[in-house]
């Protein structure tokens, strides 16, 4: 762990060290916890005395590591949403890399921003759990990471330069626009895939995450490809 590896390069004694590593293993397990509660019931529905318990823990424990609840909460957001969007600035640097300062190919932009998210949402452990987490505080209005989500957009910014690169006849609003509708799309696959089910009455395989990914983007490329688009007032 990052955090004991820092404990032993500070020349910190191997009692300390061997405490700090059960208040971390204690922490996440707060954080897990917390986590699957929070992906299926509403923030206002779940207690800390529920959480402790769900973690075997006492309460004092969970103010002790986290602080409030709604600190507890933003802790879980952002345990998975740092590492989740580290996902993406990864595959965009490795395509920084391939391309050796040449345009990044906008097929490649478009798989380092989906398919993290699109990934995460198919797996059956604590990552798809997740994203369960997500679409519960997005639509709770008890909720207290609506400011967080508006906040938390640095990760998506990195990705207007090699845009505009790649897209040079597009002017810079353009680009944020479709940036904007893309992670919609993004958005509505990861939370409403299995619609799709009823609205094609079973024609499309919602099953398969590599068909999911193809399909989405190949359509976002394309709406990325439209030529600019004239506004009149």
């Amino acid at each position: 762990m990052n955090e004991t590896f820092a404990a032993q390069e500070s020349g910190m004694d191997e009692d300390s060290v061997k405490r700090q590593e059960r208040s971390e293993v204690t922490k996440q397990g707060i954080l897990d916890a917390s986590e699957r509660l929070f992906a299926t019931r509403s923030f206002a529905s779940v207690s800390l005395r529920e959480i402790a318990k769900a973690a075997s823990v006492g309460v004092a424990t969970v103010n002790y590591h986290l602080g409030s609840k709604d600190d507890l909460l933003k802790a879980v957001f952002l345990r998975r949403a740092i590492e989740l969007n580290r996902e993406r600035v990864a595959m965009l640097n490795e395509s920084e890399e391939t391309s050796a300062g040449s345009v990044i190919p906008l097929r490649q932009i478009m798989r380092a921003l989906l398919l993290p998210g699109i990934r995460w949402s198919f797996d059956q452990g604590q990552r798809g759990l997740f994203i369960q987490f997500m679409i519960r505080c997005q639509l709770d209005p008890s909720s207290p990471l609506n400011e967080l989500f508006y906040r938390d957009v640095r990760h998506l910014q990195r990705f207007v330069p090699h845009l505009k690169r790649t897209l040079p006849e597009l002017d810079e609003a353009d680009i944020h626009w479709r940036l904007h509708f893309v992670l919609g799309a993004l958005h509505y696959t990861i939370t409403d895939l299995k619609r799709l089910d009823e609205v094609s009455n079973g024609l499309c395989n919602t099953n398969s995450m590599d068909e999911s990914v193809n399909r989405i983007v190949a359509f976002c490329e394309a709406a990325f490809r439209a030529g600019p688009v004239s506004v009149s007032n």
